[in-house]
């Protein structure tokens, strides 16, 4: 495992972490055991970071259960608010989050969003009251745009964004990215596989059951799910003379830029925690990123 720092005077962390988001059950059903051999695994192969959510169902007691026995000791442990970020919101959710972890503390607790009437300066200020006390060593921010984040640091310094960032999704690279390593933010990047779609394993004739989310977007249906997995047809040879999985291309392509510090990959079984792994120092030529950018951008350019 290869390791970068967290903001400019943050801890050092994997450059895979593991996002809970389908062991708690928002891409289909996970059976709690197996998500918790999931994290063992991932944990066990150098992926310390977790990254679950007070909105991610049933992942941050899946979390807590996987905890046991020694693992809390090795994970850095990442949640997040999710909703309403008020400041009794904000307290109410860390302390909810710490009993279902059954943790004393979190390693970064994080502001999931931005809602109308939930100003940026009392939710930042909240949670840095709550690092002072000592419930979470760092905070940070998620889905922030740069406007949003340079008011967050007018209150409180702050560790890190999380926002999403794959070959499909772009938009980080304009402004966001350059306004973090101007700043030292660090770049938890989420959805680097675009929901699944970038492992490369769907046809156009693929369906998603009702309790995935999958089956409620438009991008996994018709014409413009049909026209990514054209682009991705067009990804394989790449990832093929590299000795790549798709899985693999996707994920190093988003480490190929330093400013990302970790990439925030689900997972619902140990096999796919371990193809991972191969993405790791994987280094990209001139030659290689310019033919992924000419697929890329041929592809829909509204990914959501």
């Amino acid at each position: 495992m290869e390791f970068r720092q967290l903001g400019k005077d943050g801890p050092q962390v994997p450059v895979i972490g593991l996002g809970a988001w389908p062991i708690g059950g928002g891409m289909g059903h996970v059976d709690e055991e197996n998500g918790i051999d999931t994290i063992h695994a991932a944990i066990d192969s150098g992926i310390t970071l977790l990254d679950t959510a007070q909105g991610y169902r049933t992942s941050e007691s899946i979390v807590g259960r996987a905890l046991k026995n020694g693992y809390r000791d090795k994970a850095f442990i990442a949640t997040k608010v999710s909703g309403n970020y008020r400041r009794s919101d904000i307290r109410a959710a860390i302390e909810n989050s710490l009993r279902a972890m059954q943790v004393d503390h979190v390693d970064l607790y994080q502001i999931h969003g931005l809602k109308a009437g939930h100003p940026i300066e009392e939710s930042i200020d909240e949670m840095a009251k709550l690092q002072q006390e000592g419930k979470t060593r760092f905070i940070g921010v998620s889905n922030y745009k740069a406007e949003h984040m340079q008011q967050a640091l007018n209150v409180a310094r702050f560790q890190s964004n999380q926002p999403r960032y794959h070959m499909f999704s772009r938009q980080i690279e304009e402004q966001d990215i350059p306004f973090c390593r101007r700043e030292g933010i660090g770049i938890l990047a989420h959805t680097p596989l675009a929901k699944g779609m970038l492992a490369g394993k769907y046809t156009p004739e693929t369906t998603f059951p009702p309790e995935d989310e999958r089956s409620k977007r438009d991008t996994f249906k018709g014409d413009k799910f049909r026209r990514f997995l054209e682009a991705i047809d067009q990804l394989r040879p790449i990832a093929a003379d590299k000795g790549l999985t798709m899985v693999q291309l996707a994920i190093a392509w988003d480490l190929r830029l330093p400013e990302i510090t970790c990439v925030l990959v689900g997972a619902k079984n140990p096999q796919q925690v371990h193809d991972y792994l191969g993405a790791v120092g994987v280094t990209f030529t001139p030659d290689e990123l310019d033919r992924i950018d000419a697929i890329l951008a041929a592809a829909p350019q509204d990914w959501a």
